[in-house]
C-alpha cells in the first residue's frame, strides 16, 4: 500500500499532511498559508516553549494548538 498524495497546479506531488501531528516545519507552513502573514518555526518553537501543547514525536495537533492559543489569548497573553 502506498501513502496517499495529492498534486498541486505546478504538478509537483506531496504526502497528504495529519492536522493531528505535523512538524514544525509544516505547521508553519500550512498556518503560513491560512493567514496574511509569515508564520515560522522560530514562533512555533518559542510558543513550545511557553507551554503550547505537542505530541510525544514532538510533533503538533493543529486543533490542541488552535485550543492553547485561544485559552491564551482569552487570559489576556496577546
Amino acid at each position: 500500500m502506498t501513502a496517499m498524495t495529492d498534486t498541486d497546479l505546478t504538478g509537483a506531488e506531496h504526502t497528504a499532511l495529519n492536522p493531528a501531528a505535523l512538524s514544525l516545519t509544516d505547521t508553519a507552513r500550512v498556518l503560513s498559508a491560512a493567514q496574511n502573514g509569515k508564520v515560522t518555526v522560530e514562533m512555533l518553537q518559542a510558543d513550545v516553549e511557553a507551554g503550547a501543547p505537542t505530541n510525544a514525536d514532538g510533533t503538533i495537533n493543529l486543533v490542541h494548538y488552535a485550543a492553547w492559543l485561544n485559552m491564551k489569548r482569552s487570559d489576556g497573553d496577546d
